[in-house]
């Protein structure tokens, strides 16, 4: 479980993240929605450790993350950015190699060749696993990352917009896989997600913040409804059900 605790962040003199407390369940997909300058990748950013908090506190199964060893914490908390840039040139099993990092300091064990292999696996990258980073599409560069936070095999993984430059047809994978991570190993997913509707389809639990506010915490289905969104994005978002799940037709909205 984590638990934020009053998280403030300023940059400048201004409140990006405004004394924010939610607790996240284990085993969930727990999503943070919200218009844009909300403060959702700022609050990822502070759960991860990438930002310091100006007030606040995150704890990790009752531990405070920013009393935890870098590698203590690397073995248990898996965070990728919105932006990944390399200055160097690896081909995408070299990428996934690094989330073994952690264990292997560099030198790959049998384990760790067979944790790169599963996630190469996940991502359904291995027929292209020599190929080298900047040889590949947006899309693809992208799910070489994610397969990189897989093989790190962390309970929790944190994820910014990992959508990002994806099509549907790999953006609806990377959703199940996140899914099947949950469902099938235990894993805590938190994702920042645009796409409301995807939001919907796969989490558990929806986290809402606006103008770097919480402003609404608790199940999907308590959060996708028109009269909730509206609190969010102040417009009308007509909610639809589509076999078995609520559909957001924000497209049509007046």
């Amino acid at each position: 479980m984590i638990e934020i605790k009053g998280l403030t962040k300023f940059f400048g003199k201004k409140p990006v993240v405004e004394d924010v407390s939610v607790t996240i369940q284990p085993r969930t997909i727990t999503s943070f929605i919200g218009p844009n300058g909300a403060g959702k990748s700022t609050l990822l950013s502070m759960v991860s450790r990438l930002l310091d908090s100006d007030t606040g506190e995150v704890l990790l199964d009752k531990d405070d993350v920013k009393k935890m060893k870098s590698q203590e914490f690397a073995k248990r908390v898996a965070f990728l950015k919105q932006s990944n840039h390399l200055n160097v040139r690896l081909t995408i099993r070299e990428l996934v190699a690094f989330g073994r990092y952690p264990y292997s300091k560099g030198r790959l064990t049998a384990e760790d060749e067979l944790k790169i292999d599963e996630a190469l696996e996940y991502m359904n990258l291995v027929d292209i696993q020599d190929k080298f980073l900047d040889e590949l599409s947006g899309g693809q560069k992208q799910r070489a990352f994610i397969s990189m936070v897989i093989a790190q095999d962390t309970e929790y993984i944190l994820l910014d917009e990992p959508l990002n430059n994806l099509d549907m047809k790999h953006s609806v994978q990377i959703m199940k896989i996140l899914r099947k991570l949950v469902d099938e190993l235990g894993k805590t997913v938190i994702i920042v997600l645009h796409d409301i509707n995807f939001a919907s389809v796969y989490s558990d639990r929806i986290v809402a913040l606006k103008n770097g506010r919480l402003v609404k915490d608790g199940l999907t289905s308590e959060i996708i409804n028109s009269e909730a969104l509206r609190d969010v994005y102040d417009m009308h978002i007509p909610v639809q059900e589509q076999n078995g799940c609520r559909i957001c037709v924000y497209f049509q909205s007046q």
